[in-house]
Parts: C-alpha cells; sequence; structure tokens
C-alpha cells in the first residue's frame, strides 16, 4: 500500500525512501548541508554584504533565490541522514511559528541582544521538539536576518520533499478539525485520483463554510473539491432564484 502522510503528524504508514536530491545546489548551500551533516553547529551562511543605507528586506526575486538556497541546504542534510519526514514535520511546526510576522521582525531585528534570540530559539526548539539540525538551521537562517523568508523557506522544501518523494500535498479546508479517520479517507481519495504514492494533508479552518469540507491539490492548488454546505446551500438559491419583481406602492 502506498504511504499516505497526513501534515498534521498522522502517519498511516512508512513513507517511501527519499532518493538522493539534485546536486546542482548552490556552493554556499551545499557546504552548510555537508558541514551540519558532520556535526558542525558553529558554521554558518556568510550573509550578503548590505551598502550603506540597505536596510529594506530583499528584492522579490533575491528572496526567493535566497529561499530556495536555504531550502536546497535543508534538503540535502534531511536527505544524507535520512531524516525527509522528520524534516518537513519540523518545518510545518515553524511554519505555524512564524506566521506571526512579529515573531520574524523579532528574530531580524537587529537591536535584540542574540541571548534574547538564543533564549526563543531554545524555547522553540524544546516546545516543538526539532530535531538538532533544524534548531542548527534555524540558527543560520536568523543569524543571517533571514526570518522573514521563513514562510517561503518552508515552501520551498517542501516543494523539494514532494518532489523527491512522490507526494501529493493536498490542503482540507473545514469548519471544525476533521477527525483522523476522515483525513485519511480523503487522503486516500486523492491518492486514486492523482496516482502519488504519498499523500499529505494539510488542514486549515474557514468558519464560512458553514459546514462540510472542500481540498485543493495539484499543481498550484489548481484541483478543487468543494463539499462544503455553503455551495450546496448556493446551488439551492440559483434552482429557486425568481425574476425580480416592480412592486408598485
Amino acid at each position: 500500500m502506498a504511504a499516505l502522510r497526513l501534515a498534521s503528524s498522522i502517519t498511516l504508514c512508512p513513507a517511501a525512501a527519499a532518493a538522493s536530491p539534485s546536486s546542482a545546489a548552490a556552493p554556499r548551500a551545499a557546504s552548510f548541508a555537508c558541514a551540519v551533516a558532520r556535526g558542525l553547529p558553529s558554521l554558518r551562511l556568510a550573509a550578503p554584504r548590505r551598502r550603506r543605507g540597505d536596510i529594506g528586506r530583499p528584492s522579490a526575486a533575491g528572496a526567493e533565490a535566497a529561499a530556495e538556497n536555504y531550502a536546497t541546504a535543508l534538503t540535502e542534510v534531511a536527505a544524507e541522514s535520512d531524516s525527509l519526514d522528520a524534516t518537513v514535520a519540523d518545518m510545518e511546526k515553524l511554519e505555524k511559528i512564524f506566521a506571526e510576522e512579529a515573531i520574524a521582525e523579532f528574530f531580524d531585528n537587529p537591536t535584540v541582544p542574540r541571548e534574547e534570540k538564543t533564549a526563543l530559539i531554545d524555547e522553540i526548539a524544546k516546545s516543538s521538539e526539532l530535531q538538532p539540525h533544524t534548531v542548527n538551521f534555524l540558527n543560520v537562517v536568523i543569524d543571517n536576518t533571514r526570518a522573514s523568508l521563513m514562510p517561503q523557506i518552508v515552501r520551498e522544501f517542501e516543494t523539494a520533499y514532494n518532489a523527491l518523494t512522490g507526494t501529493e500535498e493536498a490542503v482540507v479546508t473545514s469548519v471544525v478539525q476533521l477527525e483522523s479517520q476522515d483525513l485519511a479517507q480523503i487522503a486516500t481519495h486523492v491518492q486514486n485520483i492523482t496516482g502519488a504514492a504519498n499523500v499529505r494533508i494539510k488542514t486549515r479552518l474557514d468558519p464560512e463554510l458553514i459546514a462540510g469540507f472542500t481540498v485543493q491539490y495539484g499543481r498550484d492548488s489548481s484541483n478543487f473539491i468543494d463539499m462544503s454546505v455553503r455551495k450546496q446551500i448556493a446551488e439551492i438559491t440559483s434552482e429557486f432564484e425568481m425574476p425580480s419583481v416592480n412592486l408598485e406602492v
């Protein structure tokens, strides 16, 4: 049976073995990956030089390239240490944490003492039970004032993970958190439709659906399954829609 993995940390069966990632990573990313794999936590990526007065965030193109480099480095570490599944679980946790813009602003703020940042990193690592190489990676990102890129880094890493493991990602949106067995059934349905080796389910809440759920999957989440009550109400309303009548008073 093909592996079905839910992003909400529910594992139905072991994930497929990861293939070796591409060797086309940038030298800086590769150096970081190899160093972390050898257990050298003191190594840090060189931060790009900034011109005097350049205190803004990187351009969109620069941010995308930087996020890809960081994600590539982490992918290499995870693949070499056979910990892709554990690492993607770590990144899912960090995605939720860094969804709070204040977190990234705190870490990227040069006026905040490094000791305070270290204390918060330690707290995050302990509460989220992050792997040592993920903690080291987080330190690298923060030391280079790239915390604001964490959401992009997570997306890039997940894209690499999905490609390496033959995984289809599906986003399930519902009013309340669905039970594990319900998510497993959805994962099985998506797998049957796509023929993917593995399926990862990400969950989101949206009270406007009233009840039921929606599922987005495929390239750029272009495929959509709508099983919400909101849709049913819209369909019923359209069936009973009557032409407007002008009433004279």
